[in-house]
């Protein structure tokens, strides 16, 4: 039984408040910055926003910052494509692959799954020297396919569907197979409706992972045509001896925040839902 005591409430109401505080006030900060020109940032900076909110976005999504050879909305669509091929490939392949290890009898099957699994021991980090010399010899340097398929497997889908159709009732596919449906009916028809919270739930993780790749673009890509936002924002600090034009780089911080929290705000439904089903 609990007991209410309201100096409990209290702290505990005083504790989320601050904590909620203390995560807000940078991302305010950035907001304001983002709104005040350059001199009044560097000069007499002001937690009040300024009057050059619409001037500053305006020129990062259509001019762009000075010494990078693209504006804000060509890299947020570019981190966008990223972001959404590696989520919708991990998944597609994920699904495929956890299907055929638990539901088709083939020699070695187990021995092959646990070779994925292993995968999870070499991250990007590890292989990203051979990884950018098979990416070379295919020629998708400075391509979207070369900021995509190198990070398109992923060990852990696999292996989440794969306990997910675990727990499928035998007597449901063999239902099926009665009723005459194939392999593919089965997985289309069945398996993939009964899955939809778990795909939420991956779509939610792999959507921000994507979005915040920057060692393997950085690595894979010269054209300025095909660099994402994280390596925008880095080039526009790198100024040598020059100003940095904070009112642009606080005005491409808040844009980067916005897709990552709407596919929270929109799926946050499903993606609890995929967390905390019991059949998990």
């Amino acid at each position: 039984m609990v007991e209410h005591r309201p100096w409990l409430t209290f702290f505990t109401h005083a504790v989320l408040i601050t904590g909620m505080l203390l995560l807000v006030f940078p991302i305010y900060v950035t907001f304001v910055a983002s709104s005040h020109s350059l001199d009044e940032i560097t000069s007499n900076f002001s937690l009040l926003p300024g009057s050059h909110l619409v001037e500053n976005y305006s020129r990062a999504l259509n001019v762009g910052p000075r010494d990078v050879g693209a504006t804000v909305g060509t890299m947020m669509l570019n981190s966008l494509i990223m972001a959404l091929g590696i989520t919708i490939g991990k998944i597609a392949i994920s699904l495929t692959a956890a299907y055929a290890v638990v539901y088709f009898k083939f020699r070695f099957r187990m021995f092959f799954f646990w070779l994925i699994f292993i995968t999870l021991m070499l991250p990007v980090e590890v292989r990203i020297l051979p990884t950018y010399e098979v990416a070379a010899d295919l020629n998708i340097l400075d391509s979207y396919s070369g900021l995509i398929f190198p990070l398109i497997a992923s060990a852990t889908a696999t292996f989440l569907f794969r306990q997910f159709f675990m727990t499928v009732p035998d007597e449901l596919c063999e239902a099926a197979r009665i009723d005459g449906s194939g392999p593919i009916r089965f997985f289309f028809d069945i398996l993939l409706p009964m899955s939809r919270t778990s795909i939420a739930a991956l779509f939610v993780i792999l959507f921000i992972y994507g979005w915040n790749q920057y060692l393997w673009p950085l690595l894979i890509t010269t054209d300025e045509s095909y660099y994402t936002l994280l390596i925008g924002i880095k080039r526009m600090l790198d100024v040598g001896e020059g100003q940095a034009e904070w009112q642009i780089i606080m005005a491409s911080t808040m844009l980067a925040m916005i897709p990552p929290v709407l596919v929270v705000i929109f799926m946050q439904k499903q993606f609890v839902k995929g967390m905390t089903e019991t059949e998990k």
